[in-house]
């Protein structure tokens, strides 16, 4: 043991040689390892005296080896870290390699797929409300026959709105709009003559909403009636006449129109009256233009507009021309402008005379009998004036009346069995009839009543 050098022992750690990971030369031993008192591995090549070999002495029988000594006491323990090995020097425990999910990860994932759920769901959901809203269908209906039944207002309407036109009419100081119906081919178109009184420019507009311009071709202000004419259309759907002297009481009937210029407007009634006298006009003051008519009474509403429009019965037949409206007084502060349910039209029969001698001749004829009506008189008929004109007898000589020998101060209290209650109601029932037609009536002269046979004469109109 003494001839034995004492070396230092080796270092615990090692630094890797830079170059390759064995850089000994040839025919250099590798290092030997050695254990010394638990220590760490030794190679060959140190610092100092311990760089350099020791002599080496045969070990005795009785003594192992330093080799054969540190086998067992370096078998005990785990391999040692070889510097010039391919493992890097130091070595990181980084624990057990886990994996599986952890917990907060779970609950972030179930916290996504639940937003996401619930986004998705909602949008499906408005989309879905969407969809069922504009499939949404609630109960109807079927598409049924169109066609209405000829007598029926919408069949009557279907018959007679091609032939009804509204006319726009301006004059020197204003304008205003009114109805009135096609009754030939030919153009000519019946209206009212209050409606183109003083009249510069008529339009006349179909209920197809073609418009053109129309020529006065006659009027006539004691009837209240005129007659234009259009050219050059197409077409024309010219109204059946009916018969006025057919109408009953309570007797269906449609009025079509053009009210506060709405046109095509349809209404429909009943004839609530016939024979009703009624008089309208007179703006002018002297009488020239006052209306006498032997009036259709109906509660269908007629308004301002619906002037010169057609009354039709159930077939769809012309049985008047609507012309006045019934308001209340004029000096009632609650006074209506509009219909009340009073509505008056011009009986046919005498539209179509009136309409015939306008196209004929531009001027109508009244029938007349030849005296003059005093028209301050405030009892009960119709008296005859003591004087007339200018101081011109009031029973023109050779006339109708005096032929049937009427006398000025008779008073006329009937015509053909009708009552007259005043000399406005004489006129209307006189202008009921034509020129030429006869007529009975009742006068009363000193108290008591007679009965004188008239033709009708014939004047011409206004």
């Amino acid at each position: 043991m003494a001839d034995r050098q004492q070396t230092d022992p080796a270092p615990q750690w090692w630094s890797r040689p830079e170059g390759t990971a064995d850089s000994r030369r040839d025919g250099v031993p590798a290092p030997r390892p050695e254990t010394r008192d638990g220590g760490g591995e030794h190679g060959a090549e140190g610092d100092g005296a311990a760089g350099q070999a020791a002599p080496t002495q045969e070990p005795s029988a009785q003594e192992p080896s330093a080799h054969e000594a540190s086998a067992p006491e370096a078998s005990a323990h785990q391999v040692r870290y070889d510097p010039w090995g391919a493992q890097p020097l130091q070595a990181v425990d980084r624990g057990r390699d886990r994996r599986g999910f952890r917990l907060w990860q779970v609950a972030a994932l179930a916290a996504a797929t639940a937003l996401l759920a619930g986004g998705i769901g909602g949008w499906v959901g408005v989309l879905a409300e969407r969809q069922s809203s504009t499939r949404l269908e609630l109960p109807q209906a079927a598409v049924a026959d169109k066609g209405r039944a000829p007598d029926s207002v919408a069949g009557i309407a279907a018959t007679a709105l091609p032939g009804v036109v509204t006319l726009h009419v301006r004059g020197a100081k204003s304008s205003g709009t009114g109805t009135g119906f096609v009754l030939d081919p030919q153009g000519h178109i019946l209206t009212n003559n209050h409606v183109v009184a003083d009249a510069k420019e008529i339009a006349v507009t179909f209920s197809t909403g073609e418009s053109v311009t129309a020529e006065l071709v006659g009027r006539d202000s004691g009837y209240d009636l005129a007659v234009v004419k259009v050219s050059g259309v197409r077409g024309l759907r010219p109204l059946s006449l009916g018969n006025s002297e057919n109408v009953k009481v309570g007797d269906p009937v449609v009025a079509i129109g053009a009210p506060f210029d709405l046109s095509n407007t349809v209404t429909a009634g009943i004839i609530s009256a016939t024979g009703r006298p009624v008089t309208a006009g007179g703006d002018k003051g002297d009488g020239s233009d006052i209306s006498y008519v032997d009036a259709l009474q109906t509660d269908a509403p007629i308004n301002p507009g619906n002037s010169g429009g057609p009354l039709l019965d159930a077939r769809a037949h012309v049985v008047g021309i609507n012309s006045a409206i019934r308001g209340a007084d004029k000096d009632d502060p609650d006074r209506q402008g509009g219909s009340i349910g009073l509505g008056f039209a011009i009986p046919i029969n005498q539209g179509k005379r009136v309409a015939e001698e306008l196209i004929a001749t531009g001027r109508a004829t009244h029938p007349v009998i030849g005296v003059t009506l005093d028209m301050d008189y405030t009892g009960d008929g119709a008296r005859v004036g003591d004087k007339g004109e200018d101081g011109k007898p009031s029973v023109t000589a050779g006339g109708p009346g005096a032929r049937a020998g009427i006398r000025p101060g008779d008073v006329i209290t009937k015509v053909d069995g009708q009552r007259v209650r005043g000399g406005d109601e004489l006129i209307i029932k006189i202008r009921a009839h034509r020129p030429g037609d006869p007529l009975t009536l009742t006068v009363l002269r000193d108290g008591r009543e007679r009965t004188l046979d008239v033709v009708l004469g014939s004047a011409n109109g206004s």
